[in-house]
């Protein structure tokens, strides 16, 4: 018999040009038990996004309501707009025993940590340094003087990796997709993940005696 798996919080974190984006979009499309967080933020949707798909948009009042009912798992403001993940979307997804992906950095992730214990973290590295820049490079849409910040921002983020559940090399991206997908897989049979069926199976042994 198969166990019945509530779904997993993964959170996703990762250098600028490590090619985290694509390799969830990727993930999503492959597997059919994926769901990518949506965010809600207080910012105007651009032409072309909808409400639910790219973002919920709220206004400002709502967002701050949100937050005080901690209704959000994690939120941020930059350039005088918020963002945030809504708690009741990401656990109404995990109800369904849906993988819930969410893209964030590491001061983020750990915070999501406190709040999710069972949340699985990962971080997407490339193969070496001299990979990432030439990816950086590669983007053409950035000055000489944003890929050093994006590096420099690495050299940084690089300090708080061991904090993560598994790195992930971002080589070959087919290849990379299947061993994070095997690494989700497997995180589902941790016992601290599986409380119930544990503590159901106790029960029915102490029932035998």
């Amino acid at each position: 018999m198969k166990m019945k798996h509530k779904g997993i919080l993964i959170v996703v974190s990762g250098f600028s040009g490590a090619g985290k984006g694509t390799l969830m979009k990727q993930l999503v499309r492959s597997y059919e038990n994926y769901a990518l967080s949506i965010s809600m933020t207080t910012r105007k949707p651009r032409p072309g996004e909808e409400e639910g798909r790219e973002y919920f948009f709220v206004d400002r009042e709502e967002f701050e309501d949100k937050i005080k009912s901690d209704g959000l798992i994690e939120y941020a403001n930059y350039c005088e707009h918020y963002y945030g993940t809504p708690r009741e979307y990401v656990e109404r997804q995990l109800e369904r025993g849906k993988d819930v992906i969410l893209e964030i950095e590491i001061q983020g992730a750990l915070k999501v940590k406190e709040k999710f214990p069972t949340a699985l973290l990962l971080f997407v590295m490339p193969p070496s340094v001299a990979e990432l820049k030439k990816r950086l490079e590669g983007r053409g849409t950035e000055s000489k003087e944003v890929i050093e910040k994006r590096l420099k921002r690495a050299c940084e983020e690089a300090e708080g990796i061991e904090q993560y559940d598994y790195i992930v090399i971002n080589d070959e991206l087919e290849e990379c997709v299947k061993e994070m997908h095997s690494l989700i897989q497997a995180a589902h049979y941790a016992p601290f993940r599986n409380e119930e069926f544990i503590e159901k199976m106790r029960k029915e042994l102490a029932a035998l005696g």
